[in-house]
């Protein structure tokens, strides 16, 4: 049995072939150009890897982690639209919870689950637990269409249904991954993960157009066009996909399952939660009760790495972290989701709240257009990521996933260079780089992390780094609004309270609407609703001459108001992205050459020991990377 420090020993633990097909699946076949056979297996892994399985699988599960990464974004740009359908006014203190969690629940769960899921894939079968997630998501997306409630009951209701149609995508994104990994032989698999992985980045971006198109229709039309599409998945996934893998058998780790879980949510509660305003203050990160989820939460994490090297089926397999390749990516993963998740929301509001109404669109256009005039950032990432994936399948991945950190940390400082109010074509070039270089990182990084486990392990191993993503962007949300808040925070309340009195506005009226929280200003603008209105309130504008009217109702006044503030919170928002992404790009030059988990001490044990008994206990071989 091979062991040794993942991070220090010699290259020649791996076996590199040229050209060389090296995969340990049950009989193991090495293929070196005259495709010899070894242990007969020859016949059925040939059958499972032929040209059409292959295909199929990766037009399955793109669809399918497209479909699960368009709704989780599909709903932003709609809400608007979803909330005047059942009559809830979101900027209301009491209705904030509607708000945040209709965004968030489907993220939030899919980022708890999806590491639970691929375990459950490794120990009962990946392409059950995948069509299983295909016909979970198409029921309550369908459910999600079907209230017939209004106001908090509805609210409610979608809130709900959005949780369950969450645990639907985690099945799906959890186990996609290690299934196209099963499918594809190793020199093509980098070209594989980069379309299925770039098309669930693009869907996060497609989804805002969508939405944007639908909501106006028919708001219910977001959730009910997954319907037919998730239908025939479903049918096309359990006609046609195969398990290949070697299930491994095991017991479900119930206590890492429990704090794990816990510990998640009772952390992201409090990062959302701390956004909001509490007691006298603009955020709530001194509110008890946002300290004691953050506390509670990490006093659950911790005790579930505890409880994870003590269980003989531990669901996060913390051995896996002796593989150079997988700690690296993985590290990289967290870090540019960090710089990337608040991105989306930063770049609506400066959309939807500035610039569009600046150059003469009506507050309520503004989030169909938004998404369309973010559409070169979601170009980038459909050029670059097969491209960089099959670049990556030859050279390996650390020179793209590397460079491409280092390309979206200088877009970003390029953005920060541009005015409020921008021309729009160096914007779309800033855009379009941007997604080029997330678009290059994610296929080659993607790659690299799944080819470093070995194949009993590709579920778990794929739900952990899905895991490090998604629970990156509600961080990076709670840190990217935390800065523009402390930005807004500093000049908006006087900026806002002389502009309304140099309009005729009354002192008290000015200085209740000055003393409202920042956040509100935000969600107003990410909502596409008319600022003024809310702050001020309909009965003060009545009163109003018609000039100040128009003033104040006018496209100009708030986008120019808070135009100086906001700037000053997304300099901050960005620097911190671009550090984000250059400590990703450092940690992503670590994982080291190129590297592929090889079988072939199994092989070989196999052919002293046919029983296989001398390689029970060979979970994991953590063998350093070698140059390709």
């Amino acid at each position: 049995m091979t062991s040794g420090n993942g991070w220090g020993m010699s290259s020649a633990s791996l076996t590199h072939v040229n050209g060389a097909n090296v995969n340990g699946a049950g009989g193991a076949n090495v293929n070196g150009g005259g495709g010899a056979n070894v242990n007969g297996a020859s016949a059925g892994a040939g059958a499972e890897r032929s040209d059409r399985y292959k295909w199929m699988v990766l037009s399955n599960t793109t669809l399918g982690v497209l479909m699960a990464t368009i709704d989780s974004s599909i709903m932003l740009i709609a809400l608007p639209d979803i909330f005047r359908g059942i009559g809830i006014n979101p900027l209301l203190p009491g209705n904030t919870f509607y708000l945040l969690w209709m965004i968030l629940s489907f993220l939030v769960v899919s980022s708890v689950l999806v590491v639970s899921l691929g375990r459950l894939g490794d120990m009962y079968g990946r392409v059950k637990m995948y069509n299983l997630g295909f016909a979970v998501y198409t029921f309550f997306s369908l459910a999600l269409t079907v209230t017939w409630m209004s106001g908090t009951a509805a609210a409610l209701w979608l809130v709900g249904m959005r949780v369950f149609q969450g645990v639907g995508a985690a099945f799906l994104i959890a186990n996609s991954s290690a299934i196209l990994t099963d499918a594809f032989p190793e020199d093509q698999r980098g070209m594989a993960l980069g379309i299925n992985q770039v098309a669930g980045i693009s869907g996060s971006f497609i989804g805002l157009v969508l939405g944007g198109i639908l909501g106006p229709i028919q708001w219910r039309l977001i959730f009910l066009v997954s319907v037919p599409i998730g239908l025939f998945a479903t049918v096309w996934a359990y006609r046609s996909l195969r398990e290949v893998s070697v299930r491994k058998g095991g017991h479900i780790d119930w206590p890492g399952n429990a704090t794990f879980a816990g510990g998640l949510i009772a952390v992201m509660v409090g990062i959302t939660y701390g956004i909001q305003p509490y007691g006298g203050h603009t955020m709530g990160w001194t509110s008890p009760f946002v300290l004691t989820c953050i506390i509670a939460g990490a006093a659950l994490l911790t005790a579930f790495c505890i409880i994870e090297k003590r269980v003989d089926d531990p669901m996060f397999r913390l051995d896996l972290f002796r593989i150079r390749a997988f700690t690296a990516g993985s590290l990289s993963t967290l870090l540019a989701g960090i710089g990337r998740g608040g991105l989306m929301f930063m770049l609506i509001i400066w959309l939807q709240g500035i610039w569009l109404p600046l150059h003469g669109y009506d507050f309520a256009r503004t989030p169909l257009w938004a998404g369309i005039y973010m559409l070169p950032l979601t170009a980038g990432f459909l050029i670059a990521g097969p491209v960089s994936g099959i670049l990556s399948d030859r050279y390996g991945s650390r020179p793209f996933a590397t460079g491409g950190m280092l390309a979206a940390a200088l877009s970003f400082g390029l953005l920060e260079l541009l005015p409020v109010n921008f021309p729009y074509l160096a914007f779309a070039g800033l855009l379009l780089l941007n997604g080029l270089a997330m678009g290059a990182f994610a296929a080659p990084n993607r790659a690299g992390v799944m080819n470093s486990l070995p194949r009993q392990h590709r579920g778990v191993g794929s739900g952990m780094n899905s895991t490090f993503q998604n629970s990156a962007q509600v961080l990076s949300i709670g840190i990217f609004f935390t800065l523009m808040i402390i930005g807004l925070s500093a000049s908006l309340p006087g900026s806002l309270f002389h502009g309304l009195v140099a309009h005729g506005v009354p002192r008290a009226a000015a200085q209740r609407a000055a003393a409202l929280p920042p956040v509100t200003t935000l969600f107003s603008a990410f909502l596409g609703y008319s600022p003024l209105q809310h702050l001020v309130g309909s009965s003060v504008l009545a009163h109003l001459s018609g000039a100040n009217r128009a003033v104040l109702g006018g496209r100009g006044f708030f986008p120019a108001l808070i135009s100086k503030p906001f700037e000053n919170g997304l300099h901050a928002a960005f620097d911190f992205a671009v550090i984000a992404c250059l400590v990703a790009a450092g940690c992503s030059w670590l994982r080291g050459g190129r590297y592929v988990y090889s079988e072939s001490a199994t092989v070989e044990a196999d052919r002293a020991d046919p029983t296989g008994a001398a390689n029970g206990n060979a979970e994991v071989r953590p063998w350093s990377p070698v140059a390709s």
